[in-house]
């Protein structure tokens, strides 16, 4: 989508709010965002000894490699970060995907509407 030189206000809050996701970028910081999450969730968990409200253990049924140890919150921070540029990915995909069809459906009811009366016209 390309800008135009000068905007009003409005027309920029729309343009920016229609804008597509870079789902490449957006996949990484979801993804990054995970990984940092069950990397410090799995230090927490081995610093309290396993006293947590939650069982880090059953991760391992998802995640190959991870234990609730030291060494295991780099592995889980190896598969957040996959896990999490997937899903990522995927969100920006089918919400870019959304709004180009929910854009096109608009226009064209815009430019049938416009058009509605052509035959009175002749």
């Amino acid at each position: 989508m390309t800008k135009p030189a000068t905007l009003s206000p409005a027309e920029e809050a729309l343009h920016l709010a229609f804008a597509p996701l870079h789902k490449r970028n957006f996949g990484l910081a979801i993804g990054l965002a995970t990984g940092l999450f069950l990397f410090v969730a799995t230090l927490i968990y081995v610093l309290r000894d396993g006293a947590a409200v939650f069982d880090l253990g059953l991760l391992r049924n998802y995640f190959a490699g991870y234990r609730p140890t030291v060494g295991g919150a780099f592995v889980g921070f190896g598969w957040g970060v996959l896990v999490g540029f997937v899903a990522g990915w995927f969100i920006a995909f089918v919400r870019n995907s959304v709004l180009a069809i929910s854009v096109f459906l608009i226009r064209t009811k815009a430019d049938l509407f416009q058009t509605r009366d052509f035959l009175d016209h002749l």
